[in-house]
């Protein structure tokens, strides 16, 4: 872990600053207030080590000023006139624990284990909280009778065991996010970060930083210092979502970081570490990208490593039925609904749709009629229009249809793609709130 030490007595630091080096840990060390606020401003801690006498100033008038600073620091209090009232309001003011001198080096390393292990614990219910808000994950990977899925959910699995990086390659909505979170779990670093890098989602600028952080100073609004996403993966996985958006500027830090494990934060020439197993996600052809001059080559291979390819909803119809169940299931149980299946005439409309929005679709159509069903079944009424009726086809460029219904099945089909309405948005080039208005007035 980084440590920070606070400690006016230059031998205290250098003492304990040595036997934390010898752990494994990186140290930094500050004689009072000035240098130890500066440093929290400029850096990354995870934890400190704080006297309570820093010259004429209490250590502990500073200890809410760190935690203001780096709110997530595990301050530890330390001190040779050690006493319970010192320890109480030491706690009260946010200390992590408290240490009386002298202490021992097996002393310190069992506190910093508890700092570890609280950590991770922390890391634990942030994913937790993580799956809660998206309870269509493990449906996504439900059961299936497909043998290719079988066989894609296998090679998944024993991939799980090495850090060789995955590219998963598949249509929008496939379950890409799910696969790799399914990855992480079975993997040794399940009880580490998992964490998701949206690479269209900002500017290349806001990107590098995003993904490798950057230091006071380093543009305009840098206004503190960062880690970015490659340092809070740290032990655990980086999800590199729609992948062939990256930016060829960026490129080859990436390939950098995939072949040396190391990286630099914006602005800074320091080199860094990164022990963080990388899967990258796509639903583009990364070869065509290759020979536009898109992607870099060499990235490519080096992503390509285990390649997993998600097959479309369209070609695992016999998976339908069992994905709209258990999609159902996670619903009503949030909306507190009793609906308990599908009616036959349902289920033929489902099994006879295309679904070029894929299980992101499918659960859009799902909890739609989840809300309208008013029987304790789904019945082919309750599903939208242009799903249920067996004479109606999605409007298609020269066939007899209207431009306003042409336009009504593009915007279906986009939302239906999209993760959100912003994207959706983008895709369209309208207004989010244009959008909406259009989403309501045609019934989608």
């Amino acid at each position: 872990m980084n440590v920070l030490i606070i400690d006016d007595d230059l031998g205290i630091r250098e003492t304990l600053g040595t036997a934390l080096e010898t752990m494994g840990h990186k140290v930094e060390t500050s004689g009072g207030r000035a240098a130890a606020e500066k440093k929290l401003r400029n850096g990354s801690f995870e934890v400190a080590f704080l006297d309570i006498r820093l010259g004429s100033e209490n250590g502990l008038d500073l200890l809410p000023d760190l935690l203001r600073l780096s709110p997530r620091l595990a301050v530890i209090v330390i001190t040779a006139y050690s006493s319970i009232e010192t320890a109480v309001l030491a706690i009260q003011r946010g200390a992590f624990d408290y240490l009386a001198k002298p202490f021992k080096p097996a002393q310190i390393a069992q506190m910093l284990e508890r700092v570890a292990k609280t950590r991770q614990l922390e890391t634990r219910i942030s994913d937790l909280e993580g799956q809660l808000s998206r309870p269509d994950a493990e449906v996504e990977l439900a059961a299936t009778s497909d043998p290719a899925m079988q066989r894609l959910l296998e090679v998944a699995k024993k991939s799980a065991s090495s850090d060789a990086t995955v590219l998963m390659l598949g249509e929008s909505g496939t379950g890409k996010s799910a696969l790799a979170r399914q990855i992480h779990r079975w993997s040794p670093r399940a009880r580490e970060p998992f964490v998701t890098v949206s690479c269209p989602s900002l500017s290349r600028d806001l990107l590098e930083s995003e993904l490798f952080g950057h230091v006071k100073g380093a543009f305009t609004g840098a206004v503190a210092a960062t880690w970015g996403k490659v340092a809070a993966a740290d032990r655990g996985t980086l999800f590199l979502d729609e992948i062939g958006e990256l930016p060829l500027e960026i490129q080859p830090k990436l390939l950098r970081l995939l072949q040396e494990r190391e990286y630099e934060r914006v602005g800074e020439s320091k080199i860094r570490m990164a022990d963080v197993r990388v899967i990258a996600a796509t639903n583009r052809n990364l070869k065509e990208a290759v020979a536009r001059g898109a992607f870099r080559e060499d990235l490519l291979y080096r992503l390509d490593v285990i390649s997993l390819r998600l097959p479309p909803l369209r070609e695992r119809p016999g998976d339908i039925r069992s994905l709209a169940q258990d999609q159902l299931q996670q619903l009503t149980r949030q909306a507190g609904r009793s609906v308990k299946g599908f009616s036959e005439a349902a289920c033929a409309s489902m099994e006879r749709y295309s679904w070029p929005g894929n299980i992101r679709e499918l659960r859009n159509v799902v909890e739609r009629a989840t809300i309208l069903a008013t029987g304790g079944e789904i019945d082919a009424v309750d599903l939208p229009s242009w799903l249920s009726d067996p004479v109606v086809k999605s409007p298609a460029i020269g066939g007899a249809y209207s431009l306003g219904e042409i336009e009504a099945e593009h915007i279906r089909q986009v939302l239906a793609r999209s993760k959100n309405l912003q994207q959706a948005a983008a895709i369209l080039k309208l207004d989010p709130t244009t959008l909406l208005r259009k989403r309501k007035s045609l019934n989608l």
